[in-house]
This record gives structure tokens, sequence and C-alpha cells, in this order.
């Protein structure tokens, strides 16, 4: 592929409203400040440096650059950003390409001197992550660190750790009925993971619907923007024509990715979709982002549960197997998913095939929605149809617990309850948002 079949095609729409300014990290308490002057060598480089300890220190070349990105980030204000090592000379079309499409995103920022702080943050704490590949040598079979993924330990706790909660989930699903409930339900899933609360849940619930619509009060009342009822509606058009093509923009491993397969187990089962294609990181980031190896790991895990203990979670993992087997599930990585462009300019050959391919993208977690909104500093009441709706190839729905001073598409008198419930309302996790748009 040449460079100018990744490019962004001029034809390609972008937000109907005014472009704001993008968010940076130079103003002192707010979180993108905290993460990029302090978090991430503090708390996830240094973290990643003692889960692989052993490993880093028998790697000398991987150690000094390792140690020297560490040194960058630990004067973040003063060190400009610099263009990603070169790719080998042997090196694939594709790894050249994506080298040069991070140098096309850095070569603004690049020209005018722009630091870690200066630079838009989604740019350059994306391209933290992209570091960290170059000091691995992740793409260089020569290198000690070719192909290692510097998580992995993290994201085995979490997937070891997501079994007991899964059972509960997953005993549930099934019950689900093929209505507009089910639905809402079935997308709480992913949306809340842990904080669903599945108490109100009796042994029949498959034949009490009013105790569907009382759990999904409950898992909506911490939204401040819900259009389930829409995504419902256009889900019901795609089973009355005998199931459509849906894609998830998958966020994290771990329980999260585990209610993600859930929630496509019921958009299959319940003939919402004929095939569900998720989209995945093409290389480690942001710590626990799921690759295709990481979704395949979590299959073959629940696969070989025990099926005494928990043979919900155990039956669920040989049907997403067979899922995967029958091609019903496909998986696809992309580097455009790890690299630090707003969500309108997505590279042509991924916008062509999401415009002709796909009829509902599910995008998950707080990092997509970023950039869905490009990381601009938009006001929270700007409409989601003029915002993201005017721009995205195909039907999306975003689902998003907030974790980042940024937004759109919410109603003052839902901010303002946000608010004065809580002081971290915008970056803890505690509320979120369901928007769609066609």
């Amino acid at each position: 592929m040449s460079s100018s079949d990744a490019a962004v095609s001029a034809a390609q729409p972008t937000p109907a409203l005014e472009l704001p300014e993008p968010l940076r990290s130079e103003t002192v308490g707010t979180w993108a400040y905290d993460t990029m002057s302090r978090r991430v060598d503090a708390e996830i480089l240094e973290r990643t440096y003692q889960d692989n300890k052993d490993q880093f220190e028998e790697w000398p070349q991987v150690m000094k650059d390792f140690q020297k990105l560490r040194a960058d980030l630990q004067d973040a204000a003063n060190v400009k950003l610099q263009y990603p090592t070169k790719p080998e000379d042997d090196a694939s079309a594709e790894r050249k390409l994506e080298v040069e499409q991070w140098m096309e995103i850095l070569k603004p920022h690049v020209d005018a001197s722009e630091t870690w702080l200066s630079s838009p943050w989604m740019v350059s704490e994306f391209y933290v992550y992209r570091r960290l590949m170059d000091c691995l040598g992740y793409w260089d079979p020569s290198s000690d660190g070719y192909q290692y993924d510097p998580f992995l330990k993290q994201k085995m706790a979490g997937l070891e750790s997501s079994t007991a909660s899964a059972e509960s989930v997953m005993a549930k699903i099934p019950q689900l009925p093929p209505t507009d409930d089910g639905l809402q339900i079935a997308l709480s899933m992913p949306l809340w993971g842990n904080k669903m609360d599945l108490s109100l849940w009796p042994a029949d619930a498959s034949q009490n619907e009013d105790v569907f619509a009382g759990i999904l009060e409950k898992a909506h009342e911490n939204l401040l923007h819900d259009d389930s009822q829409a995504v419902a509606k256009h889900c019901a058009t795609l089973r009355e024509k005998g199931g459509g093509s849906v894609d998830i923009i998958v966020d994290n491993a771990g329980f999260e990715l585990v209610t993600d397969l859930a929630a496509a187990q019921y958009l299959i089962d319940s003939g919402i979709a004929k095939t569900v294609t998720f989209q995945l990181k093409s290389h480690p980031t942001f710590v626990s982002d799921a690759l295709e190896k990481d979704l395949v790991e979590t299959v073959e895990y629940y696969c070989a549960l025990d099926s005494e203990k928990f043979p919900a979670a155990q039956a669920a993992g040989l049907k997403w197997k067979g899922y995967l087997e029958s091609g019903q599930w496909k998986c696809v990585e992309d580097p455009f998913w790890v690299q630090g462009l707003p969500m309108w300019k997505m590279h042509s050959p991924l916008y062509n095939d999401l415009k002709e391919r796909c009829d509902l993208a599910i995008v998950k977690g707080d990092a997509n929605y970023r950039r869905l909104l490009g990381d601009l500093d938009w006001e929270l009441s700007s409409p989601f149809d003029k915002v993201v709706g005017a721009y995205f190839p195909c039907p999306v729905c975003a689902l998003r617990t907030l974790k980042a001073e940024i937004g759109c598409g919410m109603a003052p008198e839902q901010t303002e309850r946000a608010a004065k419930a809580d002081d971290s309302w915008m970056v803890n996790g505690r509320f979120g948002v369901v928007h769609f748009s066609t």
C-alpha cells in the first residue's frame, strides 16, 4: 500500500461545527497535565519496568532506550517531540507505511518545536506508547524485544481475575430476550462492567420483563446522555432484515473485553448481527488495550475453565470459539487505532470499509471517545450529531464512562447534576454516556 492509499481522502467529511482548540497538557491541575507530567512515567512506565525488570535488565539496548524515554518524560515540559525510529531497510511495506503515517502526524508539532506538554495531549499520549515500541524494537526481528508485550502480565492478571464476575454475566446473557430492553441491558454490560447491578436479577428473570426494566433503570441512572432507545430502534431494523454487519471498536482487555464478547454474543444470538467484527489495536498500547492475540487468548482461556466451577463462562468460551471458527466473529488490527489522530482523519481504506460494509459501529471506552471528538475542547452541550454523526462513515454508537475532561452531547442540567454530585465527575468513571447517530 502506498502512502496515497492510506491518506485521508479530501472527500471525507469533518465535524459540522467549527473546530475548537485541542486539549494540551500545560495547564497545572488538569488531568492532561497530571497524565503527561507525572502519571505516564511515575505510574505507568514505572509499573511497566517493575513487571518486566528481569527481562529488561537482560536486554541492554532495550533498557537503555527505555531509560531514555523515561528521562524525556521526566522533563516533559522541555523535551521536544522527535520522529520515530526509521524502519529497517528490509521492513515490510506495511511497516514503512506505519512509520510514514506517524511522521505525518508529528510533522507540524516537530516543526513547531513543541514539547511533550505543549503538543496536543492526544498526540503526545498516544506517542508515548509508540515510542515504547521503538524502545523494545517491537518490529525488528533482531531485537530482544521483538513482538514482546510489556503489558502482558497486567493483561493476564485482568483475565484471570475476570472469571468470577464473568460467570454471573454469562449466566444472564442467554436469558436476555430479543427486545429493546434485552439489547439495552446487553450494551449496559460493556459500558459499566463491574458496576452493573445484577442483584435485581432473580432466577426466573427470563419470564419477567418488569425485572429487565428495573435493571435497566438502575444501569442508566448515572448516564448523562442516553440514546439507548435510538440504538434499539436501529438494531430492530437490522434484525428485521435478517441481521447486519456490526463492528465493535474495542478498548481494554480483561473483564471489559469479556463484556464486549458477551454483548457480541447477544448481537449474534438475537439476530441483530450476522457478523461481528472486532477492531483491535495493532501493537501494545495504553497498558490494557486489546490486540487480536488478547481476544483469542481470552476465548481459549474461557474454553479451558473448569465447567463445574464456571459452567456459564466455560460454555460461553466454547460458543465464542465457534463464532470465530465459523467466521461470524472476525478480528481486524489496524494501525489507525493506535495513532494520535481524530477519527475524521481515518485512513481511506478503513473509512471506505466501514462506509461500505458496516451497519453499526460500537465505539468503546474513553480513549476511543476522545478520538471521536478529536480530543478538542468542545462545549459539553455540542450535539453529538454535529460533532461525530456529521463525519463518521456509518451509524455509530459510543459507549463511554467519563475518564477525561472532554465531552459533547450532554445537556447543561445533566452536567450540573454530575458536578454537584462529584467534584471528579469528568475523570473517575462514575458517569457515562450512550450516544448514537446515523
